[in-house]
């Protein structure tokens, strides 16, 4: 594909999350937003007017959205439970595509959107945006150079009292659409889990097997699943991680990350690396932006979409793909299985 070509993008969802989407692929010199797709035409005007969209199409029906041939990439930021038909219709019509986390929330519709993507071939990316956040790029480079060692044990965690105040609530907050604490905001950890207890670059450790509980206080009352989740993963390479989700937390946002390596140590932006810091008799305190908000407007979307429309320019898969995010979901899913059924649950589910 001509690099001097600029690919035309359409939103399909007009909340919270398309706000932070536009202004990125409006940044990036080989995109254009093109199109806004809403049911609620006022959505889309609201939000064409807030990011200053001229000239761009506004459709209440997605199909139409799909086939507009000048839109050859799709954003879809509509509520989680649409995400996998929206993202065949889009495979179907040969657009590539941004997919909000997550991807899938059955493993039905997880082997849906996989085996859709597999037959139209087209680039995609998955919107766990912290793959970019300044903490994450630095402990991936210190991994990369071998600071920390091999990663034999690694925490994370996703802690944010999600209630009224979030725009998706009235349908998150479901077992039907919501599905369960990890699927609807905790993925974020157990990416994060796989992402950084990897060494190498542009790779992730995949997850082989799953052990979970279920706790937490509002179950049934204000939540209709298990506001608290934790999960114990064995990896690929032999690591054993810690992952939780917890909704149910009286504390503001908070996303922990502990690394142990077998030269060195990682907690959150706090580094013991003798290796790397010859002489070290302390921590080493990284000054860097940390996930510490839930707020979008202090993700990283500008990154990922620079690396997304980079994949497609040179014809070639996103670390941070469809096909990459099957393992993530596939845990996520297997954590209900195993604190329902009290066993440990084998990886992967979908063949």
């Amino acid at each position: 594909m001509s690099k001097n070509r600029i690919l035309g993008v359409g939103i399909a969802g007009c909340g919270w999350v398309s706000t932070q989407y536009v202004p990125a692929f409006e940044k990036n010199p080989h995109t254009k937003v093109v199109a806004l797709m809403s049911p609620r035409m006022v959505s889309c005007e609201n939000l064409a007017r807030e990011c200053g969209l001229k000239d761009v199409k506004l459709y209440t029906d997605y199909q139409k959205l799909v086939d507009d041939p000048n839109v050859d990439i799709v954003a879809i930021c509509s509520p989680q439970h649409l995400h996998v038909e929206q993202a065949v219709l889009a495979a179907e019509a040969k657009k590539h595509m941004v997919v909000e986390k997550p991807i899938a929330i059955s493993l039905e519709q997880l082997k849906m959107i996989r085996d859709a993507v597999r037959k139209s071939r087209v680039k995609t990316v998955v919107g766990f945006v912290l793959r970019w956040n300044p903490l994450f790029q630095t402990i991936k480079s210190l991994l990369f150079e071998g600071a920390l060692g091999d990663v034999y044990y690694i925490e994370t965690g996703y802690n944010s009292h999600i209630a009224e105040w979030w725009s998706g609530w009235k349908w998150a907050n479901t077992k039907e659409y919501g599905v369960s604490s990890f699927i609807v905001a905790g993925v974020h950890a157990l990416d994060a889990a796989r992402w950084l207890s990897c060494k190498e670059a542009e790779k992730t450790n995949n997850i082989n097997e799953v052990f979970a509980y279920s706790g937490g206080h509002r179950h049934v009352k204000d939540l209709k699943y298990y506001g608290l989740e934790v999960l114990l993963a064995k990896f690929e390479n032999g690591a054993i991680g810690k992952i939780n989700s917890n909704f149910d937390c009286a504390s503001p946002y908070y996303f922990p990350i502990t690394i142990f390596g077998d030269k060195g140590t990682i907690v959150n932006n706090r580094v013991w690396a003798p290796s790397k810091f010859p002489g070290q008799t302390d921590w080493v305190t990284i000054p860097t932006i940390l996930p510490d908000t839930a707020d979008v407007r202090h993700h990283p979307f500008e990154g990922e979409v620079n690396h997304f429309v980079d994949c497609i320019l040179k014809d070639k898969e996103s670390h941070c793909s469809v096909e990459d995010a099957v393992n993530t979901h596939e845990a996520a899913l297997a954590a209900i299985i195993s604190y329902s059924e009290n066993r440990p649950v084998k990886l992967p589910l979908i063949k």
